[in-house]
């Protein structure tokens, strides 16, 4: 009976240590939380606020400057002739369509500036996070952000196996 339960209690370390150790150790991060406490973001943002500041004192200047034609047009439109006011008008829609087209031009630009200087600062953050997972033994990395993914797949995929299964 002692050599029975010996046995049945080996058998239950072995099955447990086999369970435990094909287990998946799984961590989570916020990489966007870490990415805003980057020093580097600091940077950028200031660069990014410098662009806009830029783009927005640009606008403001076209902005007044179709502001006081419109007035000079409209205050002296009954002294003028058809022809004049037409080509005035004609000019006004060409500078208000100028600004529209300068205001979504700024816009794409300061997009592309921003992702231009996030991209090496995720980049880094990405490789820290790949660095310290494996260092400590994980196998995978889940972004806690809302909507997040994952980022570190160091676990074994499955995919090839289940193709086999499937027959394909």
């Amino acid at each position: 009976m002692k050599t029975f339960k010996n046995l049945i209690t080996t058998i239950l370390f072995l099955v447990v240590g086999a369970t435990m150790s094909a287990q998946s150790k799984i961590a989570h991060i916020n990489s966007q939380a870490l990415i805003s406490e980057m020093p580097e973001v600091k940077e950028a943002q200031a660069q990014l606020e410098k662009l806009q500041k830029t783009y927005q004192t640009e606008i403001e200047a076209s902005m007044k400057e179709y502001q006081t034609k419109l007035q000079t047009y409209s205050a002296d439109a009954q002294n003028q002739t058809e022809v004049t006011n037409q080509a005035r008008q004609k000019e006004l829609a060409g500078m208000e369509q100028n600004l529209q087209q300068y205001q979504q031009q700024a816009a794409q630009d300061i997009q592309k500036k921003q992702a231009d200087l996030l991209k090496p600062l995720i980049d880094k953050a990405r490789a820290a996070i790949q660095k310290v997972a494996k260092a400590q033994g994980f196998d995978y990395v889940i972004d806690a952000t809302e909507g997040g993914s994952l980022i570190y797949p160091g676990g074994k995929d499955l995919m090839e196996d289940v193709k086999v299964e499937l027959g394909f």
